[in-house]
């Protein structure tokens, strides 16, 4: 609890200074002027670490930013046709620069970036009155931990645009773009010192109960370098992860993206919500996250019906014989849940009738009183099951056996164990485990190149276009890009 009303209060510092464009304009909520902070109360040292941590629940979980992620792996589209349908033609890889959407996911990624560089100023003024080292250890793991907020974003922006602009101060004027392979360079050097300060804990162990830790980022830095082929480290990352013996798979798959799975051994990071378990009141959320993927109910409140699970998918999984992360993962129309939900039948045949599983809460999970779809749940971001699976795929690519982590996920999948597993195997695996989870699909295809089995996909088209009102506001970002 301490960690989450740390996040209510995060706006009382000013983190960030003024711009001049729109998309660096954005502070962190309920702000007030920062020659008001009194910078000798160590004490409040963390106010700006929250002030991050309330920028990625309240931008980077924006309900428009999901599809955005997830809709182009051919397992998943918007599963909206009457509404919002220029999400389907991204699914599509036909592209319309001038939408919304688009500009609202670059703002909200790069406000996350502007609120952690003002943190980072911020806590470089408690460091100026700061008299004892274990103060000084403190500080260096709270600019840790903001620096892996800020790598996240940066990681998303990559994933979603490819080449984008190292934003280094507030107050840069020059805003070209860089190298994608620069914008990594950038990350990776955030992560690594975040992994030398930051405390080897679980989220769960933290300090501020469910912060981002070294092995938050040793997992992001893995992510990294298995997109760039540096195999080897990938592999030494997520052995820290797995020989540390902190994490491990929750055993109720069905269970692991719902109440009882918060923040559970396997978290590697989560967006936290909570309701304080009052049945009434303001609660601490993300907004429309859950809300606007949640399927038409009968006995209980609904959502928008966004996000769909496609028949391709179904087949697939099916023919693999997959029981509870089939069932985790997919709701169907015209069915009942095993925790007694009934999910109507979507009456617009033009939409899906299959929504994503892992965003559902059950009725009976619920907060007495509370009826928000998702109320009181957090949104899952990073898995220790990703860390077992790279480490898996980063064997085999150097020629070793990467049965052994491979197996653990098999196993709390209720699947059978294989022996001398390829890449192939893995990235089924990994499609298996992470559908509906942050565009990983796509992602493992990109970077295998296998995305050329998507129709419509070309080199062209992996990344989207910048948004067209950032293009017009700011000229630069059509400049040749930097390599730094």
């Amino acid at each position: 609890m301490k960690f989450l009303k740390h996040i209510m209060i995060a706006g009382l510092l000013m983190i960030g200074a003024s711009a001049c464009n729109d998309w660096l304009d954005i502070l962190p909520e309920n702000t007030i002027p920062e020659e008001d902070v009194d910078y000798t109360k160590i004490s409040d040292m963390y106010m700006p670490v929250s002030g991050v941590y309330a920028k990625l629940r309240t931008g980077g979980m924006h309900w428009v930013i999901w599809p955005l992620t997830i809709v182009r792996d051919g397992d998943v589209w918007s599963g909206r046709v009457d509404d919002q349908g220029l999400l389907v033609d991204f699914g599509n890889f036909k592209y319309d620069a001038s939408f919304w959407g688009l500009n609202e996911m670059w703002n909200q990624y790069y406000g996350m970036v502007k609120v952690a560089n003002g943190a980072l100023t911020s806590l470089d003024n408690y460091a100026e009155h700061i008299t004892s080292e274990s103060d000084q250890a403190t500080y260096r793991a709270y600019c840790g931990e903001v620096r892996i907020l800020r790598a996240y974003a940066y990681y998303r922006l990559t994933q979603a645009f490819g080449d984008v602009t190292i934003l280094r101060t507030n107050e840069q004027s020059d805003l070209t773009r860089s190298t994608k392979a620069a914008v990594e360079r950038y990350m990776l050097e955030d992560l690594q010192y975040a992994i030398e300060n930051c405390p080897k804990v679980r989220p769960n162990e933290a300090p501020h109960y469910g912060a981002a830790t070294a092995y938050t980022a040793e997992l992001l830095a893995a992510k990294i370098r298995l997109n760039r082929g540096e195999y080897a480290e990938a592999e030494a990352l997520t052995n820290d992860i797995i020989n540390s013996n902190k994490f491990e798979l929750y055993s109720d798959f069905y269970n692991l993206f719902k109440i009882p799975g918060k923040l559970c051994n396997e978290s590697l990071l989560e967006c936290q919500c909570t309701d304080f378990g009052m049945s009434s009141g303001d609660m601490v959320d993300a907004d429309m996250w859950f809300v606007f993927q949640g399927p038409p109910m009968a006995n209980m409140e609904g959502g928008w019906t966004f996000v769909g699970i496609t028949d391709k998918f179904i087949n697939w999984a099916q023919a693999r014989n997959e029981t509870i992360r089939l069932e985790t993962s997919v709701i169907v129309g015209g069915t009942t849940t095993r925790d007694g939900d009934v999910v109507n039948v979507q009456g617009n045949t033009n939409n899906t009738n299959t929504w994503n599983g892992k965003a559902y809460t059950p009725s009976t999970q619920l907060t007495p009183g509370r009826t928000k779809y998702g109320a009181n749940n957090n949104i899952r971001i990073f898995r220790y099951a990703d860390a077992l699976l790279i480490n898996a795929e980063a064997k085999v690519r150097q020629g070793k056996n990467g049965d052994a982590p491979f197996n653990l996920v098999r196993k709390r999948a209720q699947m059978p164990e294989l022996s001398n597993v390829t890449a192939d195997q893995i990235l089924d695996e990994r499609r298996m485990e992470f559908v509906c989870e942050w565009g990983e699909r796509y992602n493992d295809l990109c970077r295998t190149g296998k995305a050329s089995e998507l129709p419509g996909y070309s080199e062209n088209v992996r990344y989207y276009p910048v948004p067209l009102a950032q293009v017009q506001t700011i000229p630069t970002l059509s400049n040749e890009l930097k390599d730094e």
